[in-house]
Parts: structure tokens; C-alpha cells; sequence
């Protein structure tokens, strides 16, 4: 057999013919009505679809969300953080700051860098229920900082763990595959994931909604890296030369949609080529990276606030904002703008919860494989503690600067905004350009773009890659090829037909059914973690070990993905 049949054949013994196929068959069908209709016609369909969802269901997405907060925050604080993924003697396979970079980058994806610069400059100039847009310019910074820091605070990670902690427990425990149906295990039982008709349901919504979420922070950071040419190598925009952010201009060539299509694609192959090379020397690396230039980027910004004398008036207003954050948390989470206009938290909130639900089975599944040998305590704080404590800053610092320089004039990054149709992917690029040695923040940034890019296509093609596998650990570099062409493909699509807004749109189209299941995923944790009363003694001849919530007891020669149980049934009852 020559080797490309060898790849060939590795690539058909392993695919879901099921999942695969609903996943191919959705993208192939929503890329055939784009070609069919066109693109301003699906557009609007989209735009139809996602009012609706919006409009009745708010309130299901709020309330889930704000369960899964709660739940989190339980896991970390309660009896249940002590249990450990893995068997008794379970050791971490990497080290904090390198498991902590590789679900930041993964989990983050590219957003931290495409709304870091975008977002609170973007509420200033219009607004938020907290501070209309004709309130006073220090009580509309307060309000952006507030909803800033409210999308991209602890509730922004908490549906990761909904998904991650079950599948990371059930996966390295008891055997199970790593695949979104592995959360319900508690309602089906271990061994009958693979053949329970409710299970592949549950695998058929993960792709749905995974690929919603993909295509979406693709689309975000591609958008970002066509905007980071045009705004550097294209001819200068006025606010009457241009009504939307399209067509772009590069080195005075226009690229109309085939030529955006083409670059997203491309550079997407490009990276996914460039990676495939599993998570140790690809993503573990690359995210690492990620994690240093984002650091360096925001230390450099702020000394340089300090410097021109912006900092002390950021913290002031970042330090307030932190305080009316966790004071008004309830209110916000449950605001569904009923009783005034609602389409502000359509927008906002509602996107983002819906984005963070259909990214959840991906990089849920993500967390999970990397998390062996810690505790549900671990992994819940590194998820939503200090994943929060990293994002806050950022926000805080890069947004408190954009709005402090276009407040004192030393920056119209809301005229370029304007010159750009409103498109919030080229809020970076006048703000750090702006800046004093704007030329290496310039660079920095889009150095930060084209990472984050890399660490998003590699890391989320591996995700659905594994759920079109039935949980394959290290899927064929074929499959995972194959994924990333069509991503970008979907992903520049949603950018000609609507640009941010359909990106937007397709993501709360495709969270909602993710949000479900996790609501379901909560009830399995706690049918299954309640059984567990606090410590088991497990006898060692005649001494007794005493192992703090010590869940399946036992043998210490089990590794990733074999159960270790003391008791020859499933060893998981608290006798």
C-alpha cells in the first residue's frame, strides 16, 4: 500500500460516518444556499433567523448562562473540586503556565484580540443601557468598561467547564471517548455512548454548534488581518469613500469577495499545514507565544500610559468599573432590555453567551484531554479564575486607553471606525499606531493577530476533527486538513455576506442547541458527583491511605482514558 493510500485509509477507518457526514452536509448546504440565493438575500435570512432567536429566547440564554456560573463557582468552592481526573497518582502532564497558555489561546481563541481595541471604544461612541450615548463621556466610559468586562469575565469561560470538567472526569476515569456525548454519560452510562441514539443526537448538536463558533473567531481574526492590510498597505479611506469595510484595498488592488474568500482560505490552509503537528509542537508552542506577545503588548501599553500621564485616570475608571461589575453581576446576567430596547443585549450579551456556548464542545473537549492527572478544583479555577484575572487587565488597560485618547483627541479611532462602515476589526490599528512607538505596538498587534490566528485554525480543526471521530485523541492530519479548508471557507463566506454581523448571527444560531445539552451536562455532574459523600479510606495491607475524595478507589497503574477502580463492579459508590 503506497502511503497516500495508507492516508487514506487511516483517514475513512476512523471518521463517524454519521457526524462526519451532518457536518460536511451542513456546511456544504449552507455554502450552496449563499451560491444559490446570494449573498445579500442569505444575509438577511440570517439576520431574520437570529432576530427571532433574540427576540423569544433571551431569557433561555441568560438563565443558562448564569447556571453555569453558579455551578462552576460550586465546583470550585465545594466538596467536588477535590476529585481528580485520572487515577489516584495521577501527575499533570504540563506544566501550569503551558496548560494555562494552551486553554487561554484555545479558549479566548482570537476575540481578546479583536475586541480588546474594539469594544469599549465602540460602547463609548454608542452607548449601553448603563450610559446612553448623549450621557456625559466619564459615566459612558464607566458603562463600557462595565459591559466589557461583564462579556469577557467569569461568565465567559464558565460554559467551557460545563463541558470539559464531565468529559475530562468520565474520559480519564472510566475509559470514556472524548466527545461531546460524553457529558450525558450519567444518563446513558459509559458503555453505551457509542450506541445510544440520545448520544449521537447530543454529537450531531456539538458539530452544528461547533462549527458555528469556529467559523465565527475565524471570521473575527480574518476580518482583522484584512483590515491590518488595507489599513496599512491600502490608500487612505474618507468617510464618503467607502459606506462598509468592503471592498478592502492592498498595495491598490481591491479584493472584492472572491479575493477576500481566497485569502481567508488560504491562509488558513496555510497555518493548518503548518501546525499539524499535535498539540506538544504545535499548539502547546505556538500558544506559549501567544501568551508572552499578549503580555508584552499590554505591559508596553500601560507603561506608555504612564508615561503620558493616562494611567492613573484608567485605573481610577477600571477600578470602578470592577467594583459596579460584581455589585450590579445578577442584574446584568438576567437584563434582557424588555421594558426599553432590547437590541442592545441582542448584540452584545446574547452573542456573546451564544459564542461561548457553540465554542464550548470544542474546546470543552480541548481542556479535557489536558487536563489529566488534576483536580475538578484545578481546572475550574485556571478556567474561570485565572483565565478572568488575565483577560480584566487587558480590557481594562487597551479599551480604558482607547477611550482616554479619543477623549482628549490624541486619537479619532471612532473616525476610522466610521470610514470603515462601522467595522470594529480595525480598532486596533489607529490606537496603537497612535501610541508612541506606534510602529512596534503596529507590529506587535499583528503579530498577536496572525498567532492567535494560527493557535484558533490549529486547535479548533483538531476540536471538530475529534468530534467527527467518534473522540479519536490524535486525529489524521487528512481530517484535520479537510476541516480546516472548510472552516475558513465558511468563515470567509459569513464575512461577505454580513461581515461582523453575520459572524455574529451565525453564532447565536448555533449556541442555543449547545446550551441545552450543557443544562443537561449539569444535572448528569451532579447525579453522579452527589454519590460521592466526602473521603474514602482505601485499605494498603494493614495501613489505611486516606485519599480526599478519592472517586473509583484503587489501582495506581491506570493511565489516560482506562478506569481505576477498586471494586470489582464500577467502583464509583461511596460504600
Amino acid at each position: 500500500m503506497s502511503q497516500e493510500q495508507g492516508i487514506v485509509r487511516e483517514f475513512v477507518d476512523e471518521i463517524d460516518p454519521l457526524v462526519f457526514g451532518f457536518g460536511i452536509l451542513t456546511a456544504i448546504t449552507f455554502l450552496g444556499y449563499v451560491l444559490l440565493v446570494g449573498p445579500d438575500k442569505a444575509g438577511n435570512t440570517m439576520e431574520a433567523i437570529n432576530n427571532w432567536l433574540w427576540t423569544n429566547f433571551s431569557w433561555f440564554y441568560l438563565w443558562a448562562m448564569l447556571i453555569f456560573v453558579g455551578f462552576t463557582t460550586f465546583l470550585i468552592f465545594g466538596p467536588w473540586g477535590k476529585i481528580k481526573l485520572g487515577p489516584p497518582d495521577a501527575e499533570p502532564k504540563h506544566s501550569f503556565f503551558a496548560y494555562f497558555a494552551m486553554f487561554f489561546s484555545a479558549g479566548i481563541a482570537a476575540g481578546i484580540v479583536f475586541w480588546g481595541p474594539a469594544e469599549a471604544i465602540f460602547h463609548y461612541g454608542s452607548g449601553t443601557p448603563l450610559a446612553g450615548a448623549d450621557a456625559p463621556a466619564k459615566q459612558r466610559m464607566l458603562g463600557s468598561l462595565q459591559y466589557t468586562f461583564f462579556h469577557w469575565g467569569i461568565s465567559a469561560w464558565a460554559a467551557y467547564l460545563i463541558v470539559g470538567v464531565p468529559i475530562g472526569y468520565f474520559a480519564h476515569k472510566k475509559g470514556a471517548p472524548f466527545k461531546f456525548s460524553t457529558i450525558i454519560a450519567p444518563l446513558v452510562g459509559v458503555e453505551n455512548i457509542d450506541g445510544s441514539y440520545f448520544a449521537r443526537v447530543v454529537d450531531l448538536i456539538a458539530v452544528f454548534g461547533t462549527m458555528g463558533g469556529i467559523a465565527t473567531s475565524l471570521g473575527f481574526i480574518g476580518q482583522q488581518l484584512l483590515m491590518g492590510m488595507d489599513y496599512q498597505f491600502g490608500s487612505v479611506r474618507t468617510p464618503s469613500a467607502s459606506a462598509s469595510a468592503l471592498p478592502l484595498d492592498v498595495f491598490g488592488i481591491q479584493l472584492g469577495d472572491i479575493g477576500i474568500i481566497l485569502v481567508i482560505i488560504g491562509v488558513t490552509t496555510v497555518f493548518t499545514l503548518s501546525v499539524i503537528s499535535g498539540v506538544e509542537k504545535g499548539i502547546k508552542r505556538l500558544s506559549q507565544l501567544n501568551v508572552i506577545v499578549f503580555i508584552l503588548l499590554g505591559v508596553l501599553v500601560f507603561f506608555i500610559g504612564v508615561y503620558n500621564g493616562m494611567a492613573s485616570f484608567v485605573l481610577n475608571l477600571g477600578t470602578q468599573a470592577i467594583g459596579q461589575y460584581f455589585d450590579q453581576f445578577i442584574k446584568m446576567s438576567l437584563f434582557t432590555g424588555a421594558a426599553t430596547d432590547s437590541s442592545f443585549i441582542g448584540s452584545w450579551t446574547i452573542f456573546y453567551w451564544a459564542w461561548w456556548f457553540s465554542w464550548a464542545p470544542f474546546s470543552g473537549i480541548f481542556l479535557a484531554k489536558i487536563s489529566y492527572g488534576r483536580t475538578i478544583r484545578e481546572v475550574t479555577f485556571v478556567g474561570v479564575v485565572a483565565t478572568t484575572l488575565a483577560t480584566i487587565p487587558w480590557f481594562l488597560v487597551i479599551g480604558g486607553m482607547s477611550m482616554r485618547m479619543q477623549q482628549l483627541g490624541n486619537a479619532d479611532i471612532l473616525a476610522v471606525l466610521s470610514n470603515y462602515g462601522g467595522n470594529e476589526a480595525v480598532s486596533g490599528y489607529p490606537l496603537f499606531g497612535a501610541l508612541p512607538a506606534g510602529a512596534l505596538l503596529s507590529g506587535l498587534f499583528f503579530l498577536l493577530v496572525i498567532t492567535f490566528f494560527v493557535t484558533s485554525a490549529d486547535s479548533s480543526t483538531l476540536g471538530i476533527a475529534m468530534l467527527t471521530t467518534g473522540g479519536k485523541e490524535s486525529p489524521s492530519e487528512l481530517n484535520r486538513l479537510i476541516w480546516g479548508i472548510l472552516q475558513g471557507l465558511v468563515a470567509a463566506v459569513l464575512i461577505v455576506i454580513g461581515g461582523t454581523n453575520a459572524l455574529q448571527q451565525a453564532a447565536i444560531i448555533t449556541g442555543g442547541p449547545v446550551a441545552l445539552v450543557g443544562l443537561i451536562g449539569v444535572y448528569g455532574m451532579v447525579k453522579e458527583f452527589s454519590s460521592f459523600k466526602g473521603r474514602v479510606l482505601v485499605q494498603e495491607g494493614a495501613s489505611i491511605r486516606d485519599d480526599d475524595m478519592l472517586i473509583g478507589g484503587g489501582s495506581s497503574s491506570g493511565g489516560p482514558g482506562r478506569a481505576t477502580s477498586a471494586h470489582p463492579a464500577d467502583g464509583d459508590e461511596d460504600d
